[in-house]
């Protein structure tokens, strides 16, 4: 008799980040002078000015931009029961931008932001099979179903950003990113992403869990 597995299928979406042994003092003091060109592309490509990770806390134009985006989706999954596979791989890369530029400018790395090598960010999102995994009308509620995590995530978003604060200085002193204060603001990412792929991408019925981890 086979044991059985109890553990359960990872999340649809998944983020790690590589953890720097050694961080740039200049590059880290000058972060948001440097960050500046990149910061206007993803602006240009995403429509919004972006916040510290996508997901995060956000202005006016940010939420109306993923409200269209979610609503086009949702659509498509109403009506259509598709989601078109360029759709989604716009959607995957996109993210996977935005959260290297969260990544550099939350100080986790020193590279660069690229608009087309991964680095050292390790973003996925399973691609969804519409008619066997997604109901079609949940997407009319998500919204809803997900408010609960947005009031807890936006004190984290604070938190976050205090965070940071705090390791800007501890780069400057040490060179490194306290562990702590690194594997929170990868956290907060990652809860971010997962609900972002529950209620904006739309790519999961998997409700997400309230977990950094």
């Amino acid at each position: 008799m086979q044991p059985v597995d109890t553990q359960p299928a990872p999340y649809p979406a998944r983020l790690e980040i590589d953890y720097p042994d050694t961080l740039n003092r200049l590059t880290t003091a000058l972060r948001l002078v440097l960050a500046i060109p990149i910061l206007m592309v993803i602006s240009l490509v995403s429509g919004v000015r972006p916040t510290v990770f996508s997901g995060g806390d956000g202005d006016d134009n940010r939420v109306a931009i993923a409200g269209m985006i979610a609503l086009a989706t949702a659509l498509m999954i109403l009506f259509r029961r598709r989601y078109p596979r360029w759709w989604f791989d716009f959607q995957c890369e996109l993210a996977r931008f935005a959260v290297r530029v969260g990544a550099y400018l939350a100080l986790l790395t020193d590279r660069y932001p690229s608009t087309v090598e991964r680095q050292g960010v390790h973003l996925e999102i399973d691609y969804p099979d519409v008619r066997g995994d997604l109901n079609r009308w949940l997407p009319l509620v998500k919204w809803l179903l997900a408010l609960p995590h947005v009031l807890v995530l936006a004190p984290l978003a604070v938190a976050c950003l205090v965070a940071i604060a705090i390791a800007w200085f501890a780069i400057l002193l040490t060179g490194g990113y306290p562990r702590g204060l690194f594997d929170f603001v990868v956290g907060f990412a990652r809860w971010s992403l997962r609900v972002s792929a529950y209620a904006i991408l739309l790519v999961t019925d998997r409700y997400p869990p309230f977990s950094l981890r």
